[in-house]
């Protein structure tokens, strides 16, 4: 097993409980590596007490790491600071007593996350789902844990246009299922009460009007592979309870035959509406509900997941330019890009990003010219949009907690050093000048952070 995992010592911990909890891990193949201050990969802190500076180190750990909290003072640790830490971005919180239990239990949850990390850097995920937003980056992390180690009905909800059909077909693309068959697709918006049995069953020659042959419908071409029911909460009641019958029983009859047929498919479905609320009012099947919702996976908007923008806008580009030189966006651009409303999320900033092409002319920077006319921002967007009604949510749930105005500040400043650091790809020149700063100044406000107390036990 080559799995590289870097631990944070607990120093009220006794030495021999983590010596021999360190022993039993690396004696089943872990590369553990001590650490003072958390890095990328998989980590497992160690903590005594869950205090509020050991909550914010894994806060800290967490935007680059997945953590195991784990906990070895002989206290039992309430649900409410296990929330707290998950909370915090913990992936899991566990007791330790330095047993052979413990270790299996650590080893177990670092050995499927580093298979979900690998399937998270193949090309077939990286290539089509593009962004590292964190609510990007956990909803990736679900999608592979569904599609890979389960065989539950998925249901992806979320607005038009962020991507639920591709989140559909990476789960069949990532389903390991051998001798997986296709991937069929049924659009639920266009059927019709007349067609859609014939659509979902099909149907045998002669069996009305028009059935001049025989066909196959969509549980058949669905055996052995994947069915997709985009935005199902568009199907009546009737076809509700004519698709909870096969869902549970796996058979059904074509239209005008006596015989019966089994089908074995993995279902995934998807809806912009809320189905719970629609379950609630009558218009959606509460059992067929539960049937489809074997995992819920919420597709965040652009709104969501604004750090993804120009990656996506970068994508785009290069799609744009068919093979030709991808030119890079100047400044002014940028900010016009990631202050822009997507009232149609990813699929609006793909249509955005291809006018930009269209127009562009020439070598250099895609630039403010080639924005369309009726796209153009009537002000500055920078001024209008900053600081925006997220930013403003944000401290106004901090101020709601308690949080000291020193405290936000200083959580603001990391998290915009962070940023711009990520964006500038670790260039630590440009991420300054970005920040309107100067370097020595960017150094020593990263240096101050490192040495502030992170009580971690």
């Amino acid at each position: 097993m080559d799995i590289s995992v870097w631990y944070h010592a607990n120093a009220e911990m006794p030495p021999d409980a983590e010596g021999q909890i360190v022993a039993s891990l690396r004696a089943a193949g872990l590369t553990l590596v001590e650490t003072a201050e958390p890095k990328r990969g998989f980590g497992l802190m160690f903590f005594h007490a869950p205090t509020e500076a050991f909550q914010r180190t894994v806060r800290e750990a967490s935007r680059s790491a997945r953590v195991l909290a784990i906990a070895t003072g002989q206290r039992p640790i309430s649900s409410r600071d296990k929330w707290a830490m998950v909370a915090a971005g913990a992936s899991d919180v566990i007791s330790c007593a330095a047993s052979a239990d413990d270790a299996a239990r650590i080893l177990a949850r670092v050995e499927r996350w580093h298979k979900v990390t690998s399937l998270l850097s193949c090309t077939r995920v990286r290539d089509v789902l593009i962004g590292d937003s964190r609510p990007w980056r956990q909803l990736l992390e679900q999608i592979v844990e569904v599609a890979a180690f389960t065989q539950i009905p998925a249901l992806v909800t979320g607005e038009s246009g962020t991507g639920k059909e591709l989140i559909a077909s990476l789960i069949h693309d990532l389903d390991p299922r051998p001798g997986k068959k296709n991937f069929v697709v049924v659009d639920c918006t266009t059927l019709t009460a007349e067609l859609a049995g014939s659509e979902f069953f099909g149907h045998e020659r002669g069996a009305f009007t028009g059935a001049l042959n025989p066909r196959d419908g969509a549980f058949a071409l669905a055996d052995g592979g994947t069915l997709f029911l985009d935005e199902i909460g568009e199907l009546g009641l009737p076809m509700q309870a004519q698709l909870l019958r096969v869902i549970q029983e796996r058979k059904y009859k074509r239209i005008g035959s006596n015989l019966w047929q089994r089908t074995d498919f993995r279902l995934v479905s998807a809806t912009n509406r809320d189905l719970e609320a629609e379950v609630a009012g009558g218009s959606f099947r509460a059992d067929l509900y539960y049937r489809i919702a074997g995992c819920v996976c919420r597709t965040p908007s652009l709104q969501e997941r604004r750090e993804d923008i120009l990656p996506l806008a970068r994508h785009f580009l290069t799609q744009a330019c068919d093979h030709e030189v991808t030119p890079e966006f100047d400044l002014a651009v940028q900010e016009y890009l990631l202050t822009r409303p997507y009232p149609g999320n990813v699929r609006d900033l793909r249509r955005t990003i291809f006018r930009l092409s269209h127009r562009h002319v020439g070598p250099g920077a895609i630039t403010v010219g080639d924005v369309p006319v009726d796209e153009r921002p009537r002000q500055c967007a920078v001024e209008q949009n900053w600081p925006d009604d997220d930013f403003t949510r944000a401290v106004r749930f901090a101020v709601n907690l308690g949080v000291g105005l020193k405290a936000i500040g200083q959580a603001t400043a990391e998290a915009a050093i962070q940023a711009a650091i990520e964006q500038e790809s670790g260039n630590l020149g440009r991420a300054a000048r970005r920040l309107g700063v100067t370097d020595r100044a960017l150094q020593l406000r990263r240096a101050n952070q490192r040495s502030l107390p992170a009580d971690i036990g």
